[in-house]
């Protein structure tokens, strides 16, 4: 310890961790603060070692943890290169949703913040006087966020080039889900229904409801059935390619709800869990040992991550966001900013990044909070036990109490502020824009 004091290493961190002294270009700090893997030494602060180990006190003073069952509990706290709580912090256990941040980092790495999912409509056979004479092809690439509103919008497209009546079959190739329905024979039996405003679900007219006033009903009738095809087909005349929402906003949707149907159709897009356990282990320079995954999702106990790993994967997604001009608030939601899904009846500090993971058994918190004495200070908290609602409460007191300890900011820093400022813009689902007309009939 007295050789990285004396080294000047300490002083650049403590630089880089937001004290003040002379200011360094805000690349690099951020680049350091978010070094996946790095740990140089402990935190002579005791601050964090004393706040966790009066958190584990309490766990068991309430009777929430046995003291036997306390080896169950993982955490890990660490600021830039300095390791400031570790209770059983390398030892993988089942993360629950905590999962979806390795799925969010290697959708992210292989696919890019931009990447659209492409659904390309078609048709085959002659189209006279708005009446398709063969069938409507669907081509799929596993959009995992088409929904409803998605659906009537490409109706609407479908009337604006004049189709109104399809004679043939709904044919539908790839991946496609609709709604999280993620078999594709049943997910176009949803869409066949809502491309024709008079064949609704009670979800579709919901949906509708809340789209914006004006928004016609689609009247797209298909006379034939929905019908699978393994083989692409050749012969078709390409009316619309359907752009999903940027994967941006579909990590951040997927995170927000922490949706177990987007998480696997993120990970199916990167070649499925095996390789997202490899590729978030390498990317967050820890031992794959650390990272044991059977989906993309987090469901069921043999998803297993060490809080360690959940850091560094955090600290890995700071460092792929940035080449995006993004921040890791734009991918997970942060207190203050979101009001939605699982931000709801948490009472976290403010600004404080963060992703929840829940199982029957289990109850997982993990982020970053931005401190005034600590710069950013990562945390994964990975409880088990009976009681998910009770360890809820007691990791935010955790997090209170560490914002107490170490000082809340005045202002929140750029590196991990949303880049749309205080409040977060709801993605636009049901955009016509993003239906591209490949085709007008009669030109």
């Amino acid at each position: 310890m007295l050789e990285l004091f004396g080294s000047g290493l300490f002083t650049l961190w403590l630089e880089l961790a937001g004290a003040k002294i002379k200011p360094l270009n805000a690349l690099g700090a951020l680049a350091w603060q978010s070094t996946p893997g790095l740990v140089i030494a402990a935190d002579p602060n005791p601050t964090g070692a004393k706040t966790v180990e009066q958190y584990l006190k309490e766990l068991i003073s309430t009777k929430l943890v046995p003291v036997e069952q306390t080896v169950n509990q993982g955490i890990w706290m660490q600021s830039g290169p300095m390791l400031m709580a570790n209770h059983q912090g390398t030892t993988p256990v089942p993360a629950a949703s905590l999962t979806k941040i390795a799925t969010s980092l290697a959708a992210l790495n292989q696919l890019g913040a931009d990447y659209e999912f492409p659904t390309v409509i078609g048709a085959t056979g002659k189209i006279e006087n708005g009446v398709v004479e063969g069938d409507l092809v669907v081509t799929a690439s596993g959009d995992p966020l088409f929904v409803w509103e998605e659906a009537i919008a490409l109706g609407n497209s479908l009337n604006k080039i004049g189709i109104k009546q399809v004679k043939g079959n709904l044919i539908i190739v790839g991946r496609f889900a609709m709604s999280f329905q993620r078999h594709p024979l049943l997910a176009g039996e949803a869409l066949k229904q809502t491309l024709n405003s008079a064949t609704w679900s009670r979800a579709a007219t919901l949906q509708y409801s809340i789209m914006p006033k004006g928004t016609p009903k689609p009247k797209v009738v298909i006379s034939g059935k929905v019908q699978l095809s393994e083989q692409e087909i050749a012969e078709q005349t390409i009316l619309i390619k359907h752009h999903s929402l940027p994967l941006k906003e579909l990590i951040n949707e997927m995170n927000v709800f922490s949706n177990n149907d987007m998480a696997e159709m993120l990970a199916e897009a990167v070649g499925g869990h095996t390789v997202v356990q490899s590729m978030s282990a390498k990317l967050a320079q820890v031992p794959e040992s650390e990272i044991q995954l059977i989906n993309g999702s987090g469901l069921g106990v043999e998803n297993r991550i060490s809080p360690r790993a959940v850091c560094s994967m955090l600290m890995a997604l700071q460092r792929e966001a940035v080449g995006y001009g993004l921040t890791l608030a734009d991918l997970f939601p942060t207190s203050g900013v979101d009001h939605r899904g699982t931000m709801h009846s948490r009472h976290m500090p403010n600004a404080t990044v963060m992703k929840t993971g829940t199982l029957r058994d289990v109850s997982a918190l993990a982020g970053v909070l931005p401190t005034r004495d600590r710069g950013l200070v990562w945390f994964a908290v990975i409880n088990r036990g009976a009681s998910v609602s009770a360890f809820r409460a007691e990791q935010d007191k955790l997090l209170q109490n560490l914002a107490k300890q170490l000082e809340v900011p005045e202002e929140v820093p750029t590196s991990i502020a949303p880049h749309t400022g205080n409040t977060k813009v709801i993605p636009s689902l049901g955009a016509i824009a993003r239906n591209e007309i490949m085709l007008k009939l009669g030109s």
